[in-house]
């Protein structure tokens, strides 16, 4: 890679925690054996990716993540961004910074910005009113800042873990769920509020980054499980569904975030992507977006797309608390330093 080349991966970390800690409702933990076959094989993926850049989802203990950088051989030229004072107990994203590019101090953002608003009247007279009374991020949202080289530009991140596709437990509700009214509805109704919730994290983030890159050339990645496929909803409000088929450096978006999927796809046969299986079914949940500085059709273009690559082939066995895999696909993406010709510096 040359000086200015940069790389970014997404690796959810299935609940990352040091042996005998709770794990949610779980007190006793992983079991040692199983704790150190989780190390080994964080450690051989980390190796393999090889990233700049590595976005961490379901971290509970830093110290589990100094062990895994360790024995990769990456503690004496990465840093680990953990929260500082974190307890490990609950999950944080977190991630590994190749440490002669990181710039600055990280953030993990809590509260939803105060332009994020989810009320409405309707806009026909059908429709009832709406309000969605949400205003922090269930997993906090890490930012911060890398420059590969100080002639290029410095790269705003996000590393983020949307609330999961999982049916909301409602029959904990103690202030209105009713067996006998709600019984047998709690999977729709579980699913709609984990939807809702989802939604409104995507749209909180959405309203960050676009105070960050509207009417600016500054570059950002989000790097995540987002817990939705590239078509999804969550994924077009993150987007705001960008065309891609512009004349090469002549197209991008001020305000666009594209996918590494969608581009990686017009590059293959046939879309062989995915991250996650669930009853036998293959999609795609995690993943790589990125602004038009790192698009190659845009005229501000900085960096052009060199290749998209998944590990995902542990997740034909479905045995990770005994094998100490994780239950996600690891998507690794990499951006030549290629400057469109009339691209401002």
């Amino acid at each position: 890679m040359g000086a200015r080349d940069i790389s970014f991966a997404s690796f959810n970390l299935l609940n990352l925690q040091t042996p005998g800690d709770a794990i949610y409702g779980d007190t006793d933990g992983w079991d040692p054996d199983i704790y150190q076959r989780k190390i080994d094989f964080s450690a051989a993926t980390m190796a393999r990716l090889n990233a700049d850049v590595v976005g961490l989802q379901e971290l509970w203990a830093p110290a589990a993540l100094d062990q895994v950088l360790a024995d990769a051989g990456m503690n004496s030229d990465y840093t680990a961004l953990t929260p500082p004072d974190h307890a490990g107990d609950k999950i944080v994203c977190a991630a590994a910074v190749r440490t002669d590019v990181l710039v600055g101090d990280p953030e993990w953002i809590v509260d939803f910005p105060d332009e994020y608003v989810l009320k409405s009247g309707g806009d026909d007279p059908q429709q009832d009113f709406l309000e969605v009374n949400l205003s922090t991020f269930s997993r906090p949202v890490l930012h911060f800042q890398v420059q590969p080289d100080p002639r290029t530009p410095v790269i705003h991140v996000f590393v983020c873990h949307f609330k999961s596709r999982r049916p909301t437990q409602i029959w904990r509700e103690r202030s209105w769920y009713d067996k006998d009214v709600h019984g047998d509805h709690t999977t729709a109704l579980g699913y709609a509020i984990s939807t809702v919730r989802r939604t409104a994290e995507a749209a909180a983030l959405r309203v960050i980054i676009t105070k960050l890159v509207k009417k600016t050339d500054t570059p950002v990645v989000v790097i995540g499980d987002m817990n939705d496929g590239k078509v999804s909803n969550t994924l077009n409000i993150l987007s705001e569904q960008p065309t891609y088929l512009s004349p090469l450096s002549a197209g991008g978006g001020d305000n666009a975030l594209y996918t590494a999927q969608t581009i990686q796809e017009y590059r293959s046969v046939r879309d062989v992507y995915y991250t996650h299986v669930y009853k036998g079914q293959r999609e795609s949940l995690d993943h790589i977006m990125f602004s038009q500085e790192f698009y190659d059709n845009s005229k501000r273009r900085k960096w052009a797309f060199d290749e998209m690559v998944v590990q995902n082939d542990h997740l034909n066995y479905d045995d990770h608390k005994e094998s100490g895999t994780n239950d996600h696909g690891v998507i690794r993406v990499g951006f030549k330093w290629k400057p469109a010709p009339n691209a401002t510096s």
